[in-house]
C-alpha cells in the first residue's frame, strides 16, 4: 500500500482529534502539518486553498483535506484524508452524546473547569493563523485597513458572503488592469526597439 495514504490519514486524524474550536482554530495546525512538516504545498498555495475552502460550503478542515488528498492521490486520496478528518469528531461527539448530557456539563464542576480552560487556548489558536495568513498575503500598513474594516462590518452584522464576492471581483479587476498595463508596457517597448532598428 502506498505510504502517502497512511500519511494522509494519520495527519488529518491528528488534525481532527487535537484541534478545538474548529474553523480558524484549526488553521495553524493544518498549516504546520501540510506546509512545514510534509511540504505537500507551498505557503502561497495554502493561502489560496484557505480562501477557496472558506468560500465553499462545509467544514474548513474537511474542504482542505479533500483538496490536499486530491492533489496527492486523486479521489482515493481525498476519501482517505476526509475520513481521517471526520472520524475523531464523529467518535468524540458520539461519546459526548452517550456520556455527557448538557446537565452534566453545566453542573459538573470538573467538566465546566475543563471547558473554561480550553476557551483561551481556542482564542490563541485563532489569532496565530490570522497573523501568519496576513504575512503570507502580503498585507502591509498600507493595506491593513481593508481586513480591519471588513472584520468590523461583519461584526456589526454584514453578511460575509458579500465580502467574499466583492473580494473576488476586486481581485479579478485589479489583476486584469495589471495585465493590461503589462501588455501596454511590452507593446511600447517593442515599438521603441523597432524605432531604434529603423534609425540604424
Amino acid at each position: 500500500m502506498d505510504k502517502i495514504y497512511l500519511q494522509l490519514f494519520t495527519t488529518f486524524l491528528k488534525i481532527g482529534a487535537f484541534t478545538f474550536g474548529g474553523g480558524w482554530a484549526m488553521i495553524s495546525i493544518i498549516e504546520r502539518e501540510i506546509v512545514d512538516k510534509h511540504h505537500w504545498i507551498s505557503r502561497e498555495e495554502f493561502l489560496d486553498l484557505l480562501a477557496i475552502s472558506q468560500s465553499l460550503p462545509g467544514i474548513l478542515a474537511v474542504n482542505i483535506s479533500v483538496s490536499i488528498g486530491d492533489k496527492l492521490r486523486g479521489f482515493k486520496g481525498s476519501a482517505v484524508a476526509a475520513l481521517g478528518t471526520i472520524l475523531p469528531s464523529f467518535l468524540i461527539i458520539l461519546a459526548i452524546a452517550i456520556f455527557l448530557t448538557p446537565d452534566i456539563i453545566k453542573n459538573n464542576s470538573v467538566v465546566s473547569r475543563i471547558f473554561m480552560g480550553i476557551r483561551p487556548c481556542v482564542v490563541a489558536l485563532i489569532i496565530a493563523p490570522v497573523i501568519t495568513s496576513a504575512k503570507a498575503a502580503g498585507i502591509s500598513w498600507k493595506t491593513v485597513w481593508i481586513p480591519v474594516i471588513v472584520a468590523a462590518l461583519i461584526y456589526f452584522g454584514w453578511n460575509p458572503i458579500v465580502f467574499i464576492v466583492l473580494g473576488g471581483l476586486c481581485g479579478y479587476l485589479w489583476l486584469s488592469r495589471q495585465q493590461k498595463l503589462l501588455e501596454k508596457g511590452k507593446a511600447a517597448a517593442g515599438e521603441k526597439n523597432e524605432g531604434k532598428e529603423d534609425e540604424q
